[in-house]
């Protein structure tokens, strides 16, 4: 029987839910001794403030947390040069994602994103009950401004810099496109410290755009789960209205505010993953990939028309994980992570000899 059979004997449970299929994480290992190159955290512990703070805090977890995060907001608002009441603090910047639409879509409401992109977008407007509706990116993946506009969605979201592409708009760009949407514009810069385009500056000029970070990548923060929305203050206020009550704990505000007021820890060690990435990038040129020019901590090299599907299982037998997407647009592709020196040392050394050998399988054609 399949689930979806399973599923029909759940009456009580929404037909939307009992059709989807579900984000897939990536990979997590319980244990042994692997090379985990396949969900982009930060190879380089936080800033030791960070662990000071949550040991102190943790004594206090008898007590709720603070419904609005203050701490952290009023941290981020000295940082980033913009008023507390303009950010919304959440249990990652996958919450934000839910929170803004749960306020903004109803049911049958259109959103609207360029593809291939993080994936997630389809399980959140699914869970909302509103409509998919996608543009493919080109080859180059630059934003396809003029046919996400002609949707007139009520939510678009860009992910910049993209994931899995690596690659990111130019400022000029999504200031354009949010002057010709009249919907909301989301902003997704989980990865935007890696890169060289922020697009904070924009919610002063525009009502419709909210700009979604997050503390699992640059901030080496993945465990705590931590992600922060800025946008205008009105638009903050009724975001609140939807927000759980308490959706952050004690000990993760805690540490997220120590590492704001340590951020020039977590700039040295974007500094050393993005030395890596060239490493990386140049490595897998020699391999004969081909890689897109990356502003995140991973990359994605692509071999044209060839399955990486034997690559990716032949690296995991050699204790490497890294991200295979068994989709049309990225069959051919291997996402892979910045780690450190040493890693990406045995990530290559691996690859290498993977490649040619001439036993292993090579499909071609999409899956």
């Amino acid at each position: 029987m399949s689930d979806r059979d399973n599923s029909e004997e759940l009456p009580f449970i929404r037909p939307a839910v009992r059709a989807m299929t579900g984000y897939t994480p990536g990979e997590q290992p319980r244990g042994g001794q692997v090379i985990k190159l396949n969900t982009n955290e930060n190879p380089y512990p936080p800033s030791p403030r960070v662990l000071e703070a949550m040991a102190d805090a943790a004594e206090r977890v008898r007590l709720y947390p603070d419904p609005l995060a203050t701490e952290l907001r009023e941290q981020a608002a000295a940082l980033y040069g913009i008023g507390a009441d303009q950010i919304l603090a959440g249990n990652g910047s996958d919450e934000i994602l839910m929170i803004l639409l749960r306020a903004c879509i109803d049911q049958g409401d259109v959103v609207a994103y360029p593809v291939p992109t993080y994936s997630l977008y389809d399980t959140l407007v699914q869970i909302c009950g509103g409509v998919v509706r996608t543009v493919p990116f080109p080859a180059d993946f630059a934003l396809p401004v003029d046919e996400l506009v002609a949707l007139q969605a009520r939510v678009t979201f860009v992910c910049n810099p993209n994931a899995p592409s690596g690659t990111a708009t130019p400022l000029p760009v999504l200031r354009a496109l949010a002057a010709r949407l009249r919907g909301l514009l989301v902003i997704d810069e989980a990865y935007g410290e890696f890169g060289s385009v922020a697009a904070l500056e924009l919610i002063a000029e525009h009502r419709n755009v909210i700009v979604v970070r997050s503390f699992s990548k640059s901030f080496s923060l993945a465990g705590l789960r931590i992600g922060l929305g800025f946008a205008q203050p009105q638009v903050i206020h009724e975001l609140l209205k939807v927000k759980d009550s308490y959706n952050l704990n004690r000990v993760s505000i805690a540490g997220a505010a120590a590492a704001l007021a340590d951020v020039d820890w977590m700039r040295a060690n974007v500094e050393r993953i993005r030395a890596t990435r060239e490493r990386l990038r140049q490595g897998l040129l020699e391999l004969g990939y081909g890689v897109l020019p990356s502003e995140t901590n991973f990359v994605l090299a692509r071999r044209p028309g060839e399955d990486q599907r034997p690559i990716y299982e032949a690296l995991r037998t050699r204790g490497i994980l890294v991200r295979h997407f068994a989709i049309p647009d990225l069959y051919d592709a291997l996402r892979i992570t910045v780690g450190t020196d040493e890693e990406i040392d045995a990530l290559l050394a691996a690859l290498a000899e993977i490649v040619a050998d001439p036993a292993l399988p090579r499909p071609a054609g999409e899956p």
